[in-house]
C-alpha cells in the first residue's frame, strides 16, 4: 500500500532529499511556491483541502535567512508560523496528519548541557521566534502533529555550512571558523530518510499516540563548527592540503541576529519512542561528501 504525502517545499534541501530517496511504498506530491504560495494562508489551506489524495502532509519550506529575517520579520512570521498554522487547521479539518520542522534556534544557548523537548524556549532573534511560534501554531491546531526540531543542515543540495566551507577552502588560504558554538551537525538526508521509513506509520496513528507533538531529531554526536570544519577537509580532501584554520569566538563575526551558544538537542524521545537513533553525524558527512563528488563527476 502506497502513503501519499502532500509536501509543501521543492527546491530545498531538505524538500530535495525527500524526493530523491522517496520509494515505491511512498508518493510524494511536491509543491513549488510557484504552485502555493505560502505567505497565502487560504492558499495553503485550499491546497491541502483540494488535493485528491493525501495521507500525510509534510512541510519543508521555511524562511531561513536568519540574519535577514531581522529586517523583514513580517515576512518570516508569515512563512514559518502563519503558512504552518493554515495547514494545522486544513490537516484538523481534512483528518490527516502533519509534520513540521523546526530548529534548535528556539533556545537561547544558556544550558550547560543538552536540551530536551519540554525546555524552557527563548529565542535570541526574529527567526527563532517565528519557528517558535509556527511550532505552536501547529501543535494548537492539529492533534496529530509532529513538530520535528533538526539541527545544522548539511546536504549535497543548496546552501549550507559544508558547501560555504569548501567554497572558502579553494579561494582563501586561511579560514577563521567559529569555536564556541556547538551543536549536533545533521545531514538532510537522515532527517527525510526518517521522515519516509515512518510515513505509514503516522499516518494511522491516533491523536493520543506518543509520537506526536515536538520530537529532537538530529544526527548522534556534538560538534563546535570550528571541528565540523576540520571534519568537512579530513573527508573532502584526503589527498590534498586544507587551508589553514583559526579558531574564533562568535563575537568576532558580529552579525544582526545574536546567536546561541549552545545548540545541542537530546534524543532520549527519539530512542525511547520511536526505537532508533541516526548515526553519527561524521559518517553522514561522509556520505554527503561522496554525493557531492558524484555530483561533479556527472556534471
Amino acid at each position: 500500500m502506497t502513503t501519499t504525502i502532500l509536501q509543501f517545499g521543492a527546491t530545498g534541501q531538505l524538500a530535495r532529499e525527500m524526493m530523491l530517496r522517496s520509494s515505491g511504498g511512498v508518493a510524494i506530491r511536491a509543491l513549488s511556491r510557484a504552485e502555493v504560495d505560502v505567505t497565502d494562508a487560504e492558499a495553503v489551506a485550499r491546497a491541502i483541502g483540494e488535493a485528491p489524495d493525501v495521507d500525510l502532509v509534510f512541510n519543508a519550506t521555511a524562511y531561513a535567512a536568519v540574519d535577514k529575517a531581522q529586517s523583514e520579520p513580517d515576512l518570516a512570521h508569515a512563512v514559518n508560523a502563519r503558512a504552518p498554522e493554515a495547514m494545522a487547521r486544513a490537516c484538523q479539518a481534512r483528518g490527516v496528519p502533519l509534520i513540521h520542522i523546526s530548529t534548535d534556534m528556539v533556545f537561547d544557548g544558556e544550558k550547560a548541557g543538552a536540551y530536551v523537548e519540554t525546555d524552557a524556549t527563548n529565542p535570541l532573534h526574529v527567526y527563532g521566534a517565528s519557528k517558535l511560534a509556527g511550532e505552536r501554531a501547529v501543535l494548537e491546531n492539529c492533534d496529530r502533529a509532529l513538530v520535528a526540531r533538526v539541527s545544522w543542515l548539511f546536504s549535497a543540495f543548496g546552501q549550507n555550512f559544508l558547501q560555504m566551507m569548501l567554497k572558502l577552502g579553494a579561494t582563501q588560504p586561511l579560514l577563521r571558523v567559529v569555536d564556541d558554538q556547538r551543536a549536533c551537525p545533521t545531514a538532510s538526508g537522515d532527517v527525510a530518510g526518517f521522515m519516509l521509513s515512518q510515513a505509514q506509520r503516522l499516518s494511522r496513528l491516533p491523536a493520543d499516540a506518543p509520537e506526536w507533538g515536538l520530537l529532537h531529531l538530529v544526527n548522534d554526536g556534538v560538534a563546535t563548527r570550528y571541528q565540523m570544519a576540520q571534519a568537512i577537509f579530513e573527508l573532502a580532501w584526503p589527498d590534498r592540503a586544507a587551508p589553514g584554520m583559526q579558531p574564533v569566538p562568535t563575537s568576532a563575526f558580529p552579525t544582526p541576529a545574536r546567536r546561541a551558544l549552545n545548540c545541542e538537542l537530546d534524543t532520549a524521545k527519539l530512542r525511547g519512542v520511536f526505537g532508533l537513533t541516526l548515526r553519527p553525524w561524521r559518517e553522514a558527512l561522509e556520505d554527503t561528501i561522496e554525493d557531492l563528488n558524484l555530483a561533479a563527476v556527472n556534471a
